[in-house]
């Protein structure tokens, strides 16, 4: 297994838009708001793919705002998580954040997605604050952050 990272291109809105479906089914995107983001008509917004051997294997979606980033969103399709695809998204989100001038990466994770925490504790992040029923569920949201910096 290869993985490598890029920046979003037209033809990957389809698949995001799928993965988008499969791993947030209560609030997934827009494919008219994922091909905004991919074309980059969203100006703070950077959509990165990752392939496996040359096929789509996730995505993740950053927004840097002067000093703070924000991962949006990260997908891997079930079959090929804890393969490290996650992990290769991660490092580019942050060469992506640190390129933007960003030090602080925050992200908002489901209290209840512990595979979710445990990932993000490994890389760094720690809990900054929580935001009570955040999710249409009714699910508190527990905000993240973790210094930028260059993943290796």
């Amino acid at each position: 297994m290869s993985t490598t990272t890029r920046p979003a291109a037209a033809a990957d809105v389809a698949a995001i838009v799928a993965l988008e479906a499969d791993s947030f089914p209560l609030d997934p995107w827009s494919e008219n708001l994922v091909g905004e983001g991919v074309r980059g008509a969203l100006p703070t917004v950077t959509y990165l793919v990752a392939e496996d051997d040359g096929t789509f294997a996730g995505y993740a979606v950053l927004s840097v705002v002067d000093v703070d980033a924000e991962l949006q969103r990260i997908a891997v399709p079930e079959e090929l998580r804890r393969t490290g695809v996650a992990t290769a998204l991660l490092a580019a989100v942050h060469a992506a954040a640190a390129d933007g001038g960003a030090e602080r990466l925050l992200l908002e994770v489901r209290e209840d997605n512990l595979a979710a925490r445990l990932f993000y504790e490994r890389h760094g992040f720690a809990e900054l604050g929580r935001r009570p029923r955040y999710y249409r569920d009714g699910t508190d949201a527990l905000v993240l952050s973790a210094p930028v910096t260059m993943v290796p």
